[in-house]
């Protein structure tokens, strides 16, 4: 299980079966540039590997131009 956590919503979702950052973005509707992706201190690239167990925040970007 992949406990995401969403930010700035504060909110908490479960994947059971993610295995990458870009099918992670799919199924929040999200894409590339649309947030960050954070695990731990490192943030991950849209090709970058997700493990079982892994605490990933999702940080949505907002333009303000």
């Amino acid at each position: 299980m992949i406990t995401v956590r969403m930010e700035p919503k504060r909110s908490t979702l479960e994947f059971p079966r993610i295995n990458t950052v870009l099918q992670l973005l799919g199924k929040l509707g999200l894409r590339t540039n649309d947030a960050l992706i954070i695990r731990g201190d490192e943030l991950l690239t849209p090709d970058r590997r997700l493990h079982y167990g892994d605490t990933i925040t999702v940080r949505l970007v907002m333009s303000r131009g």
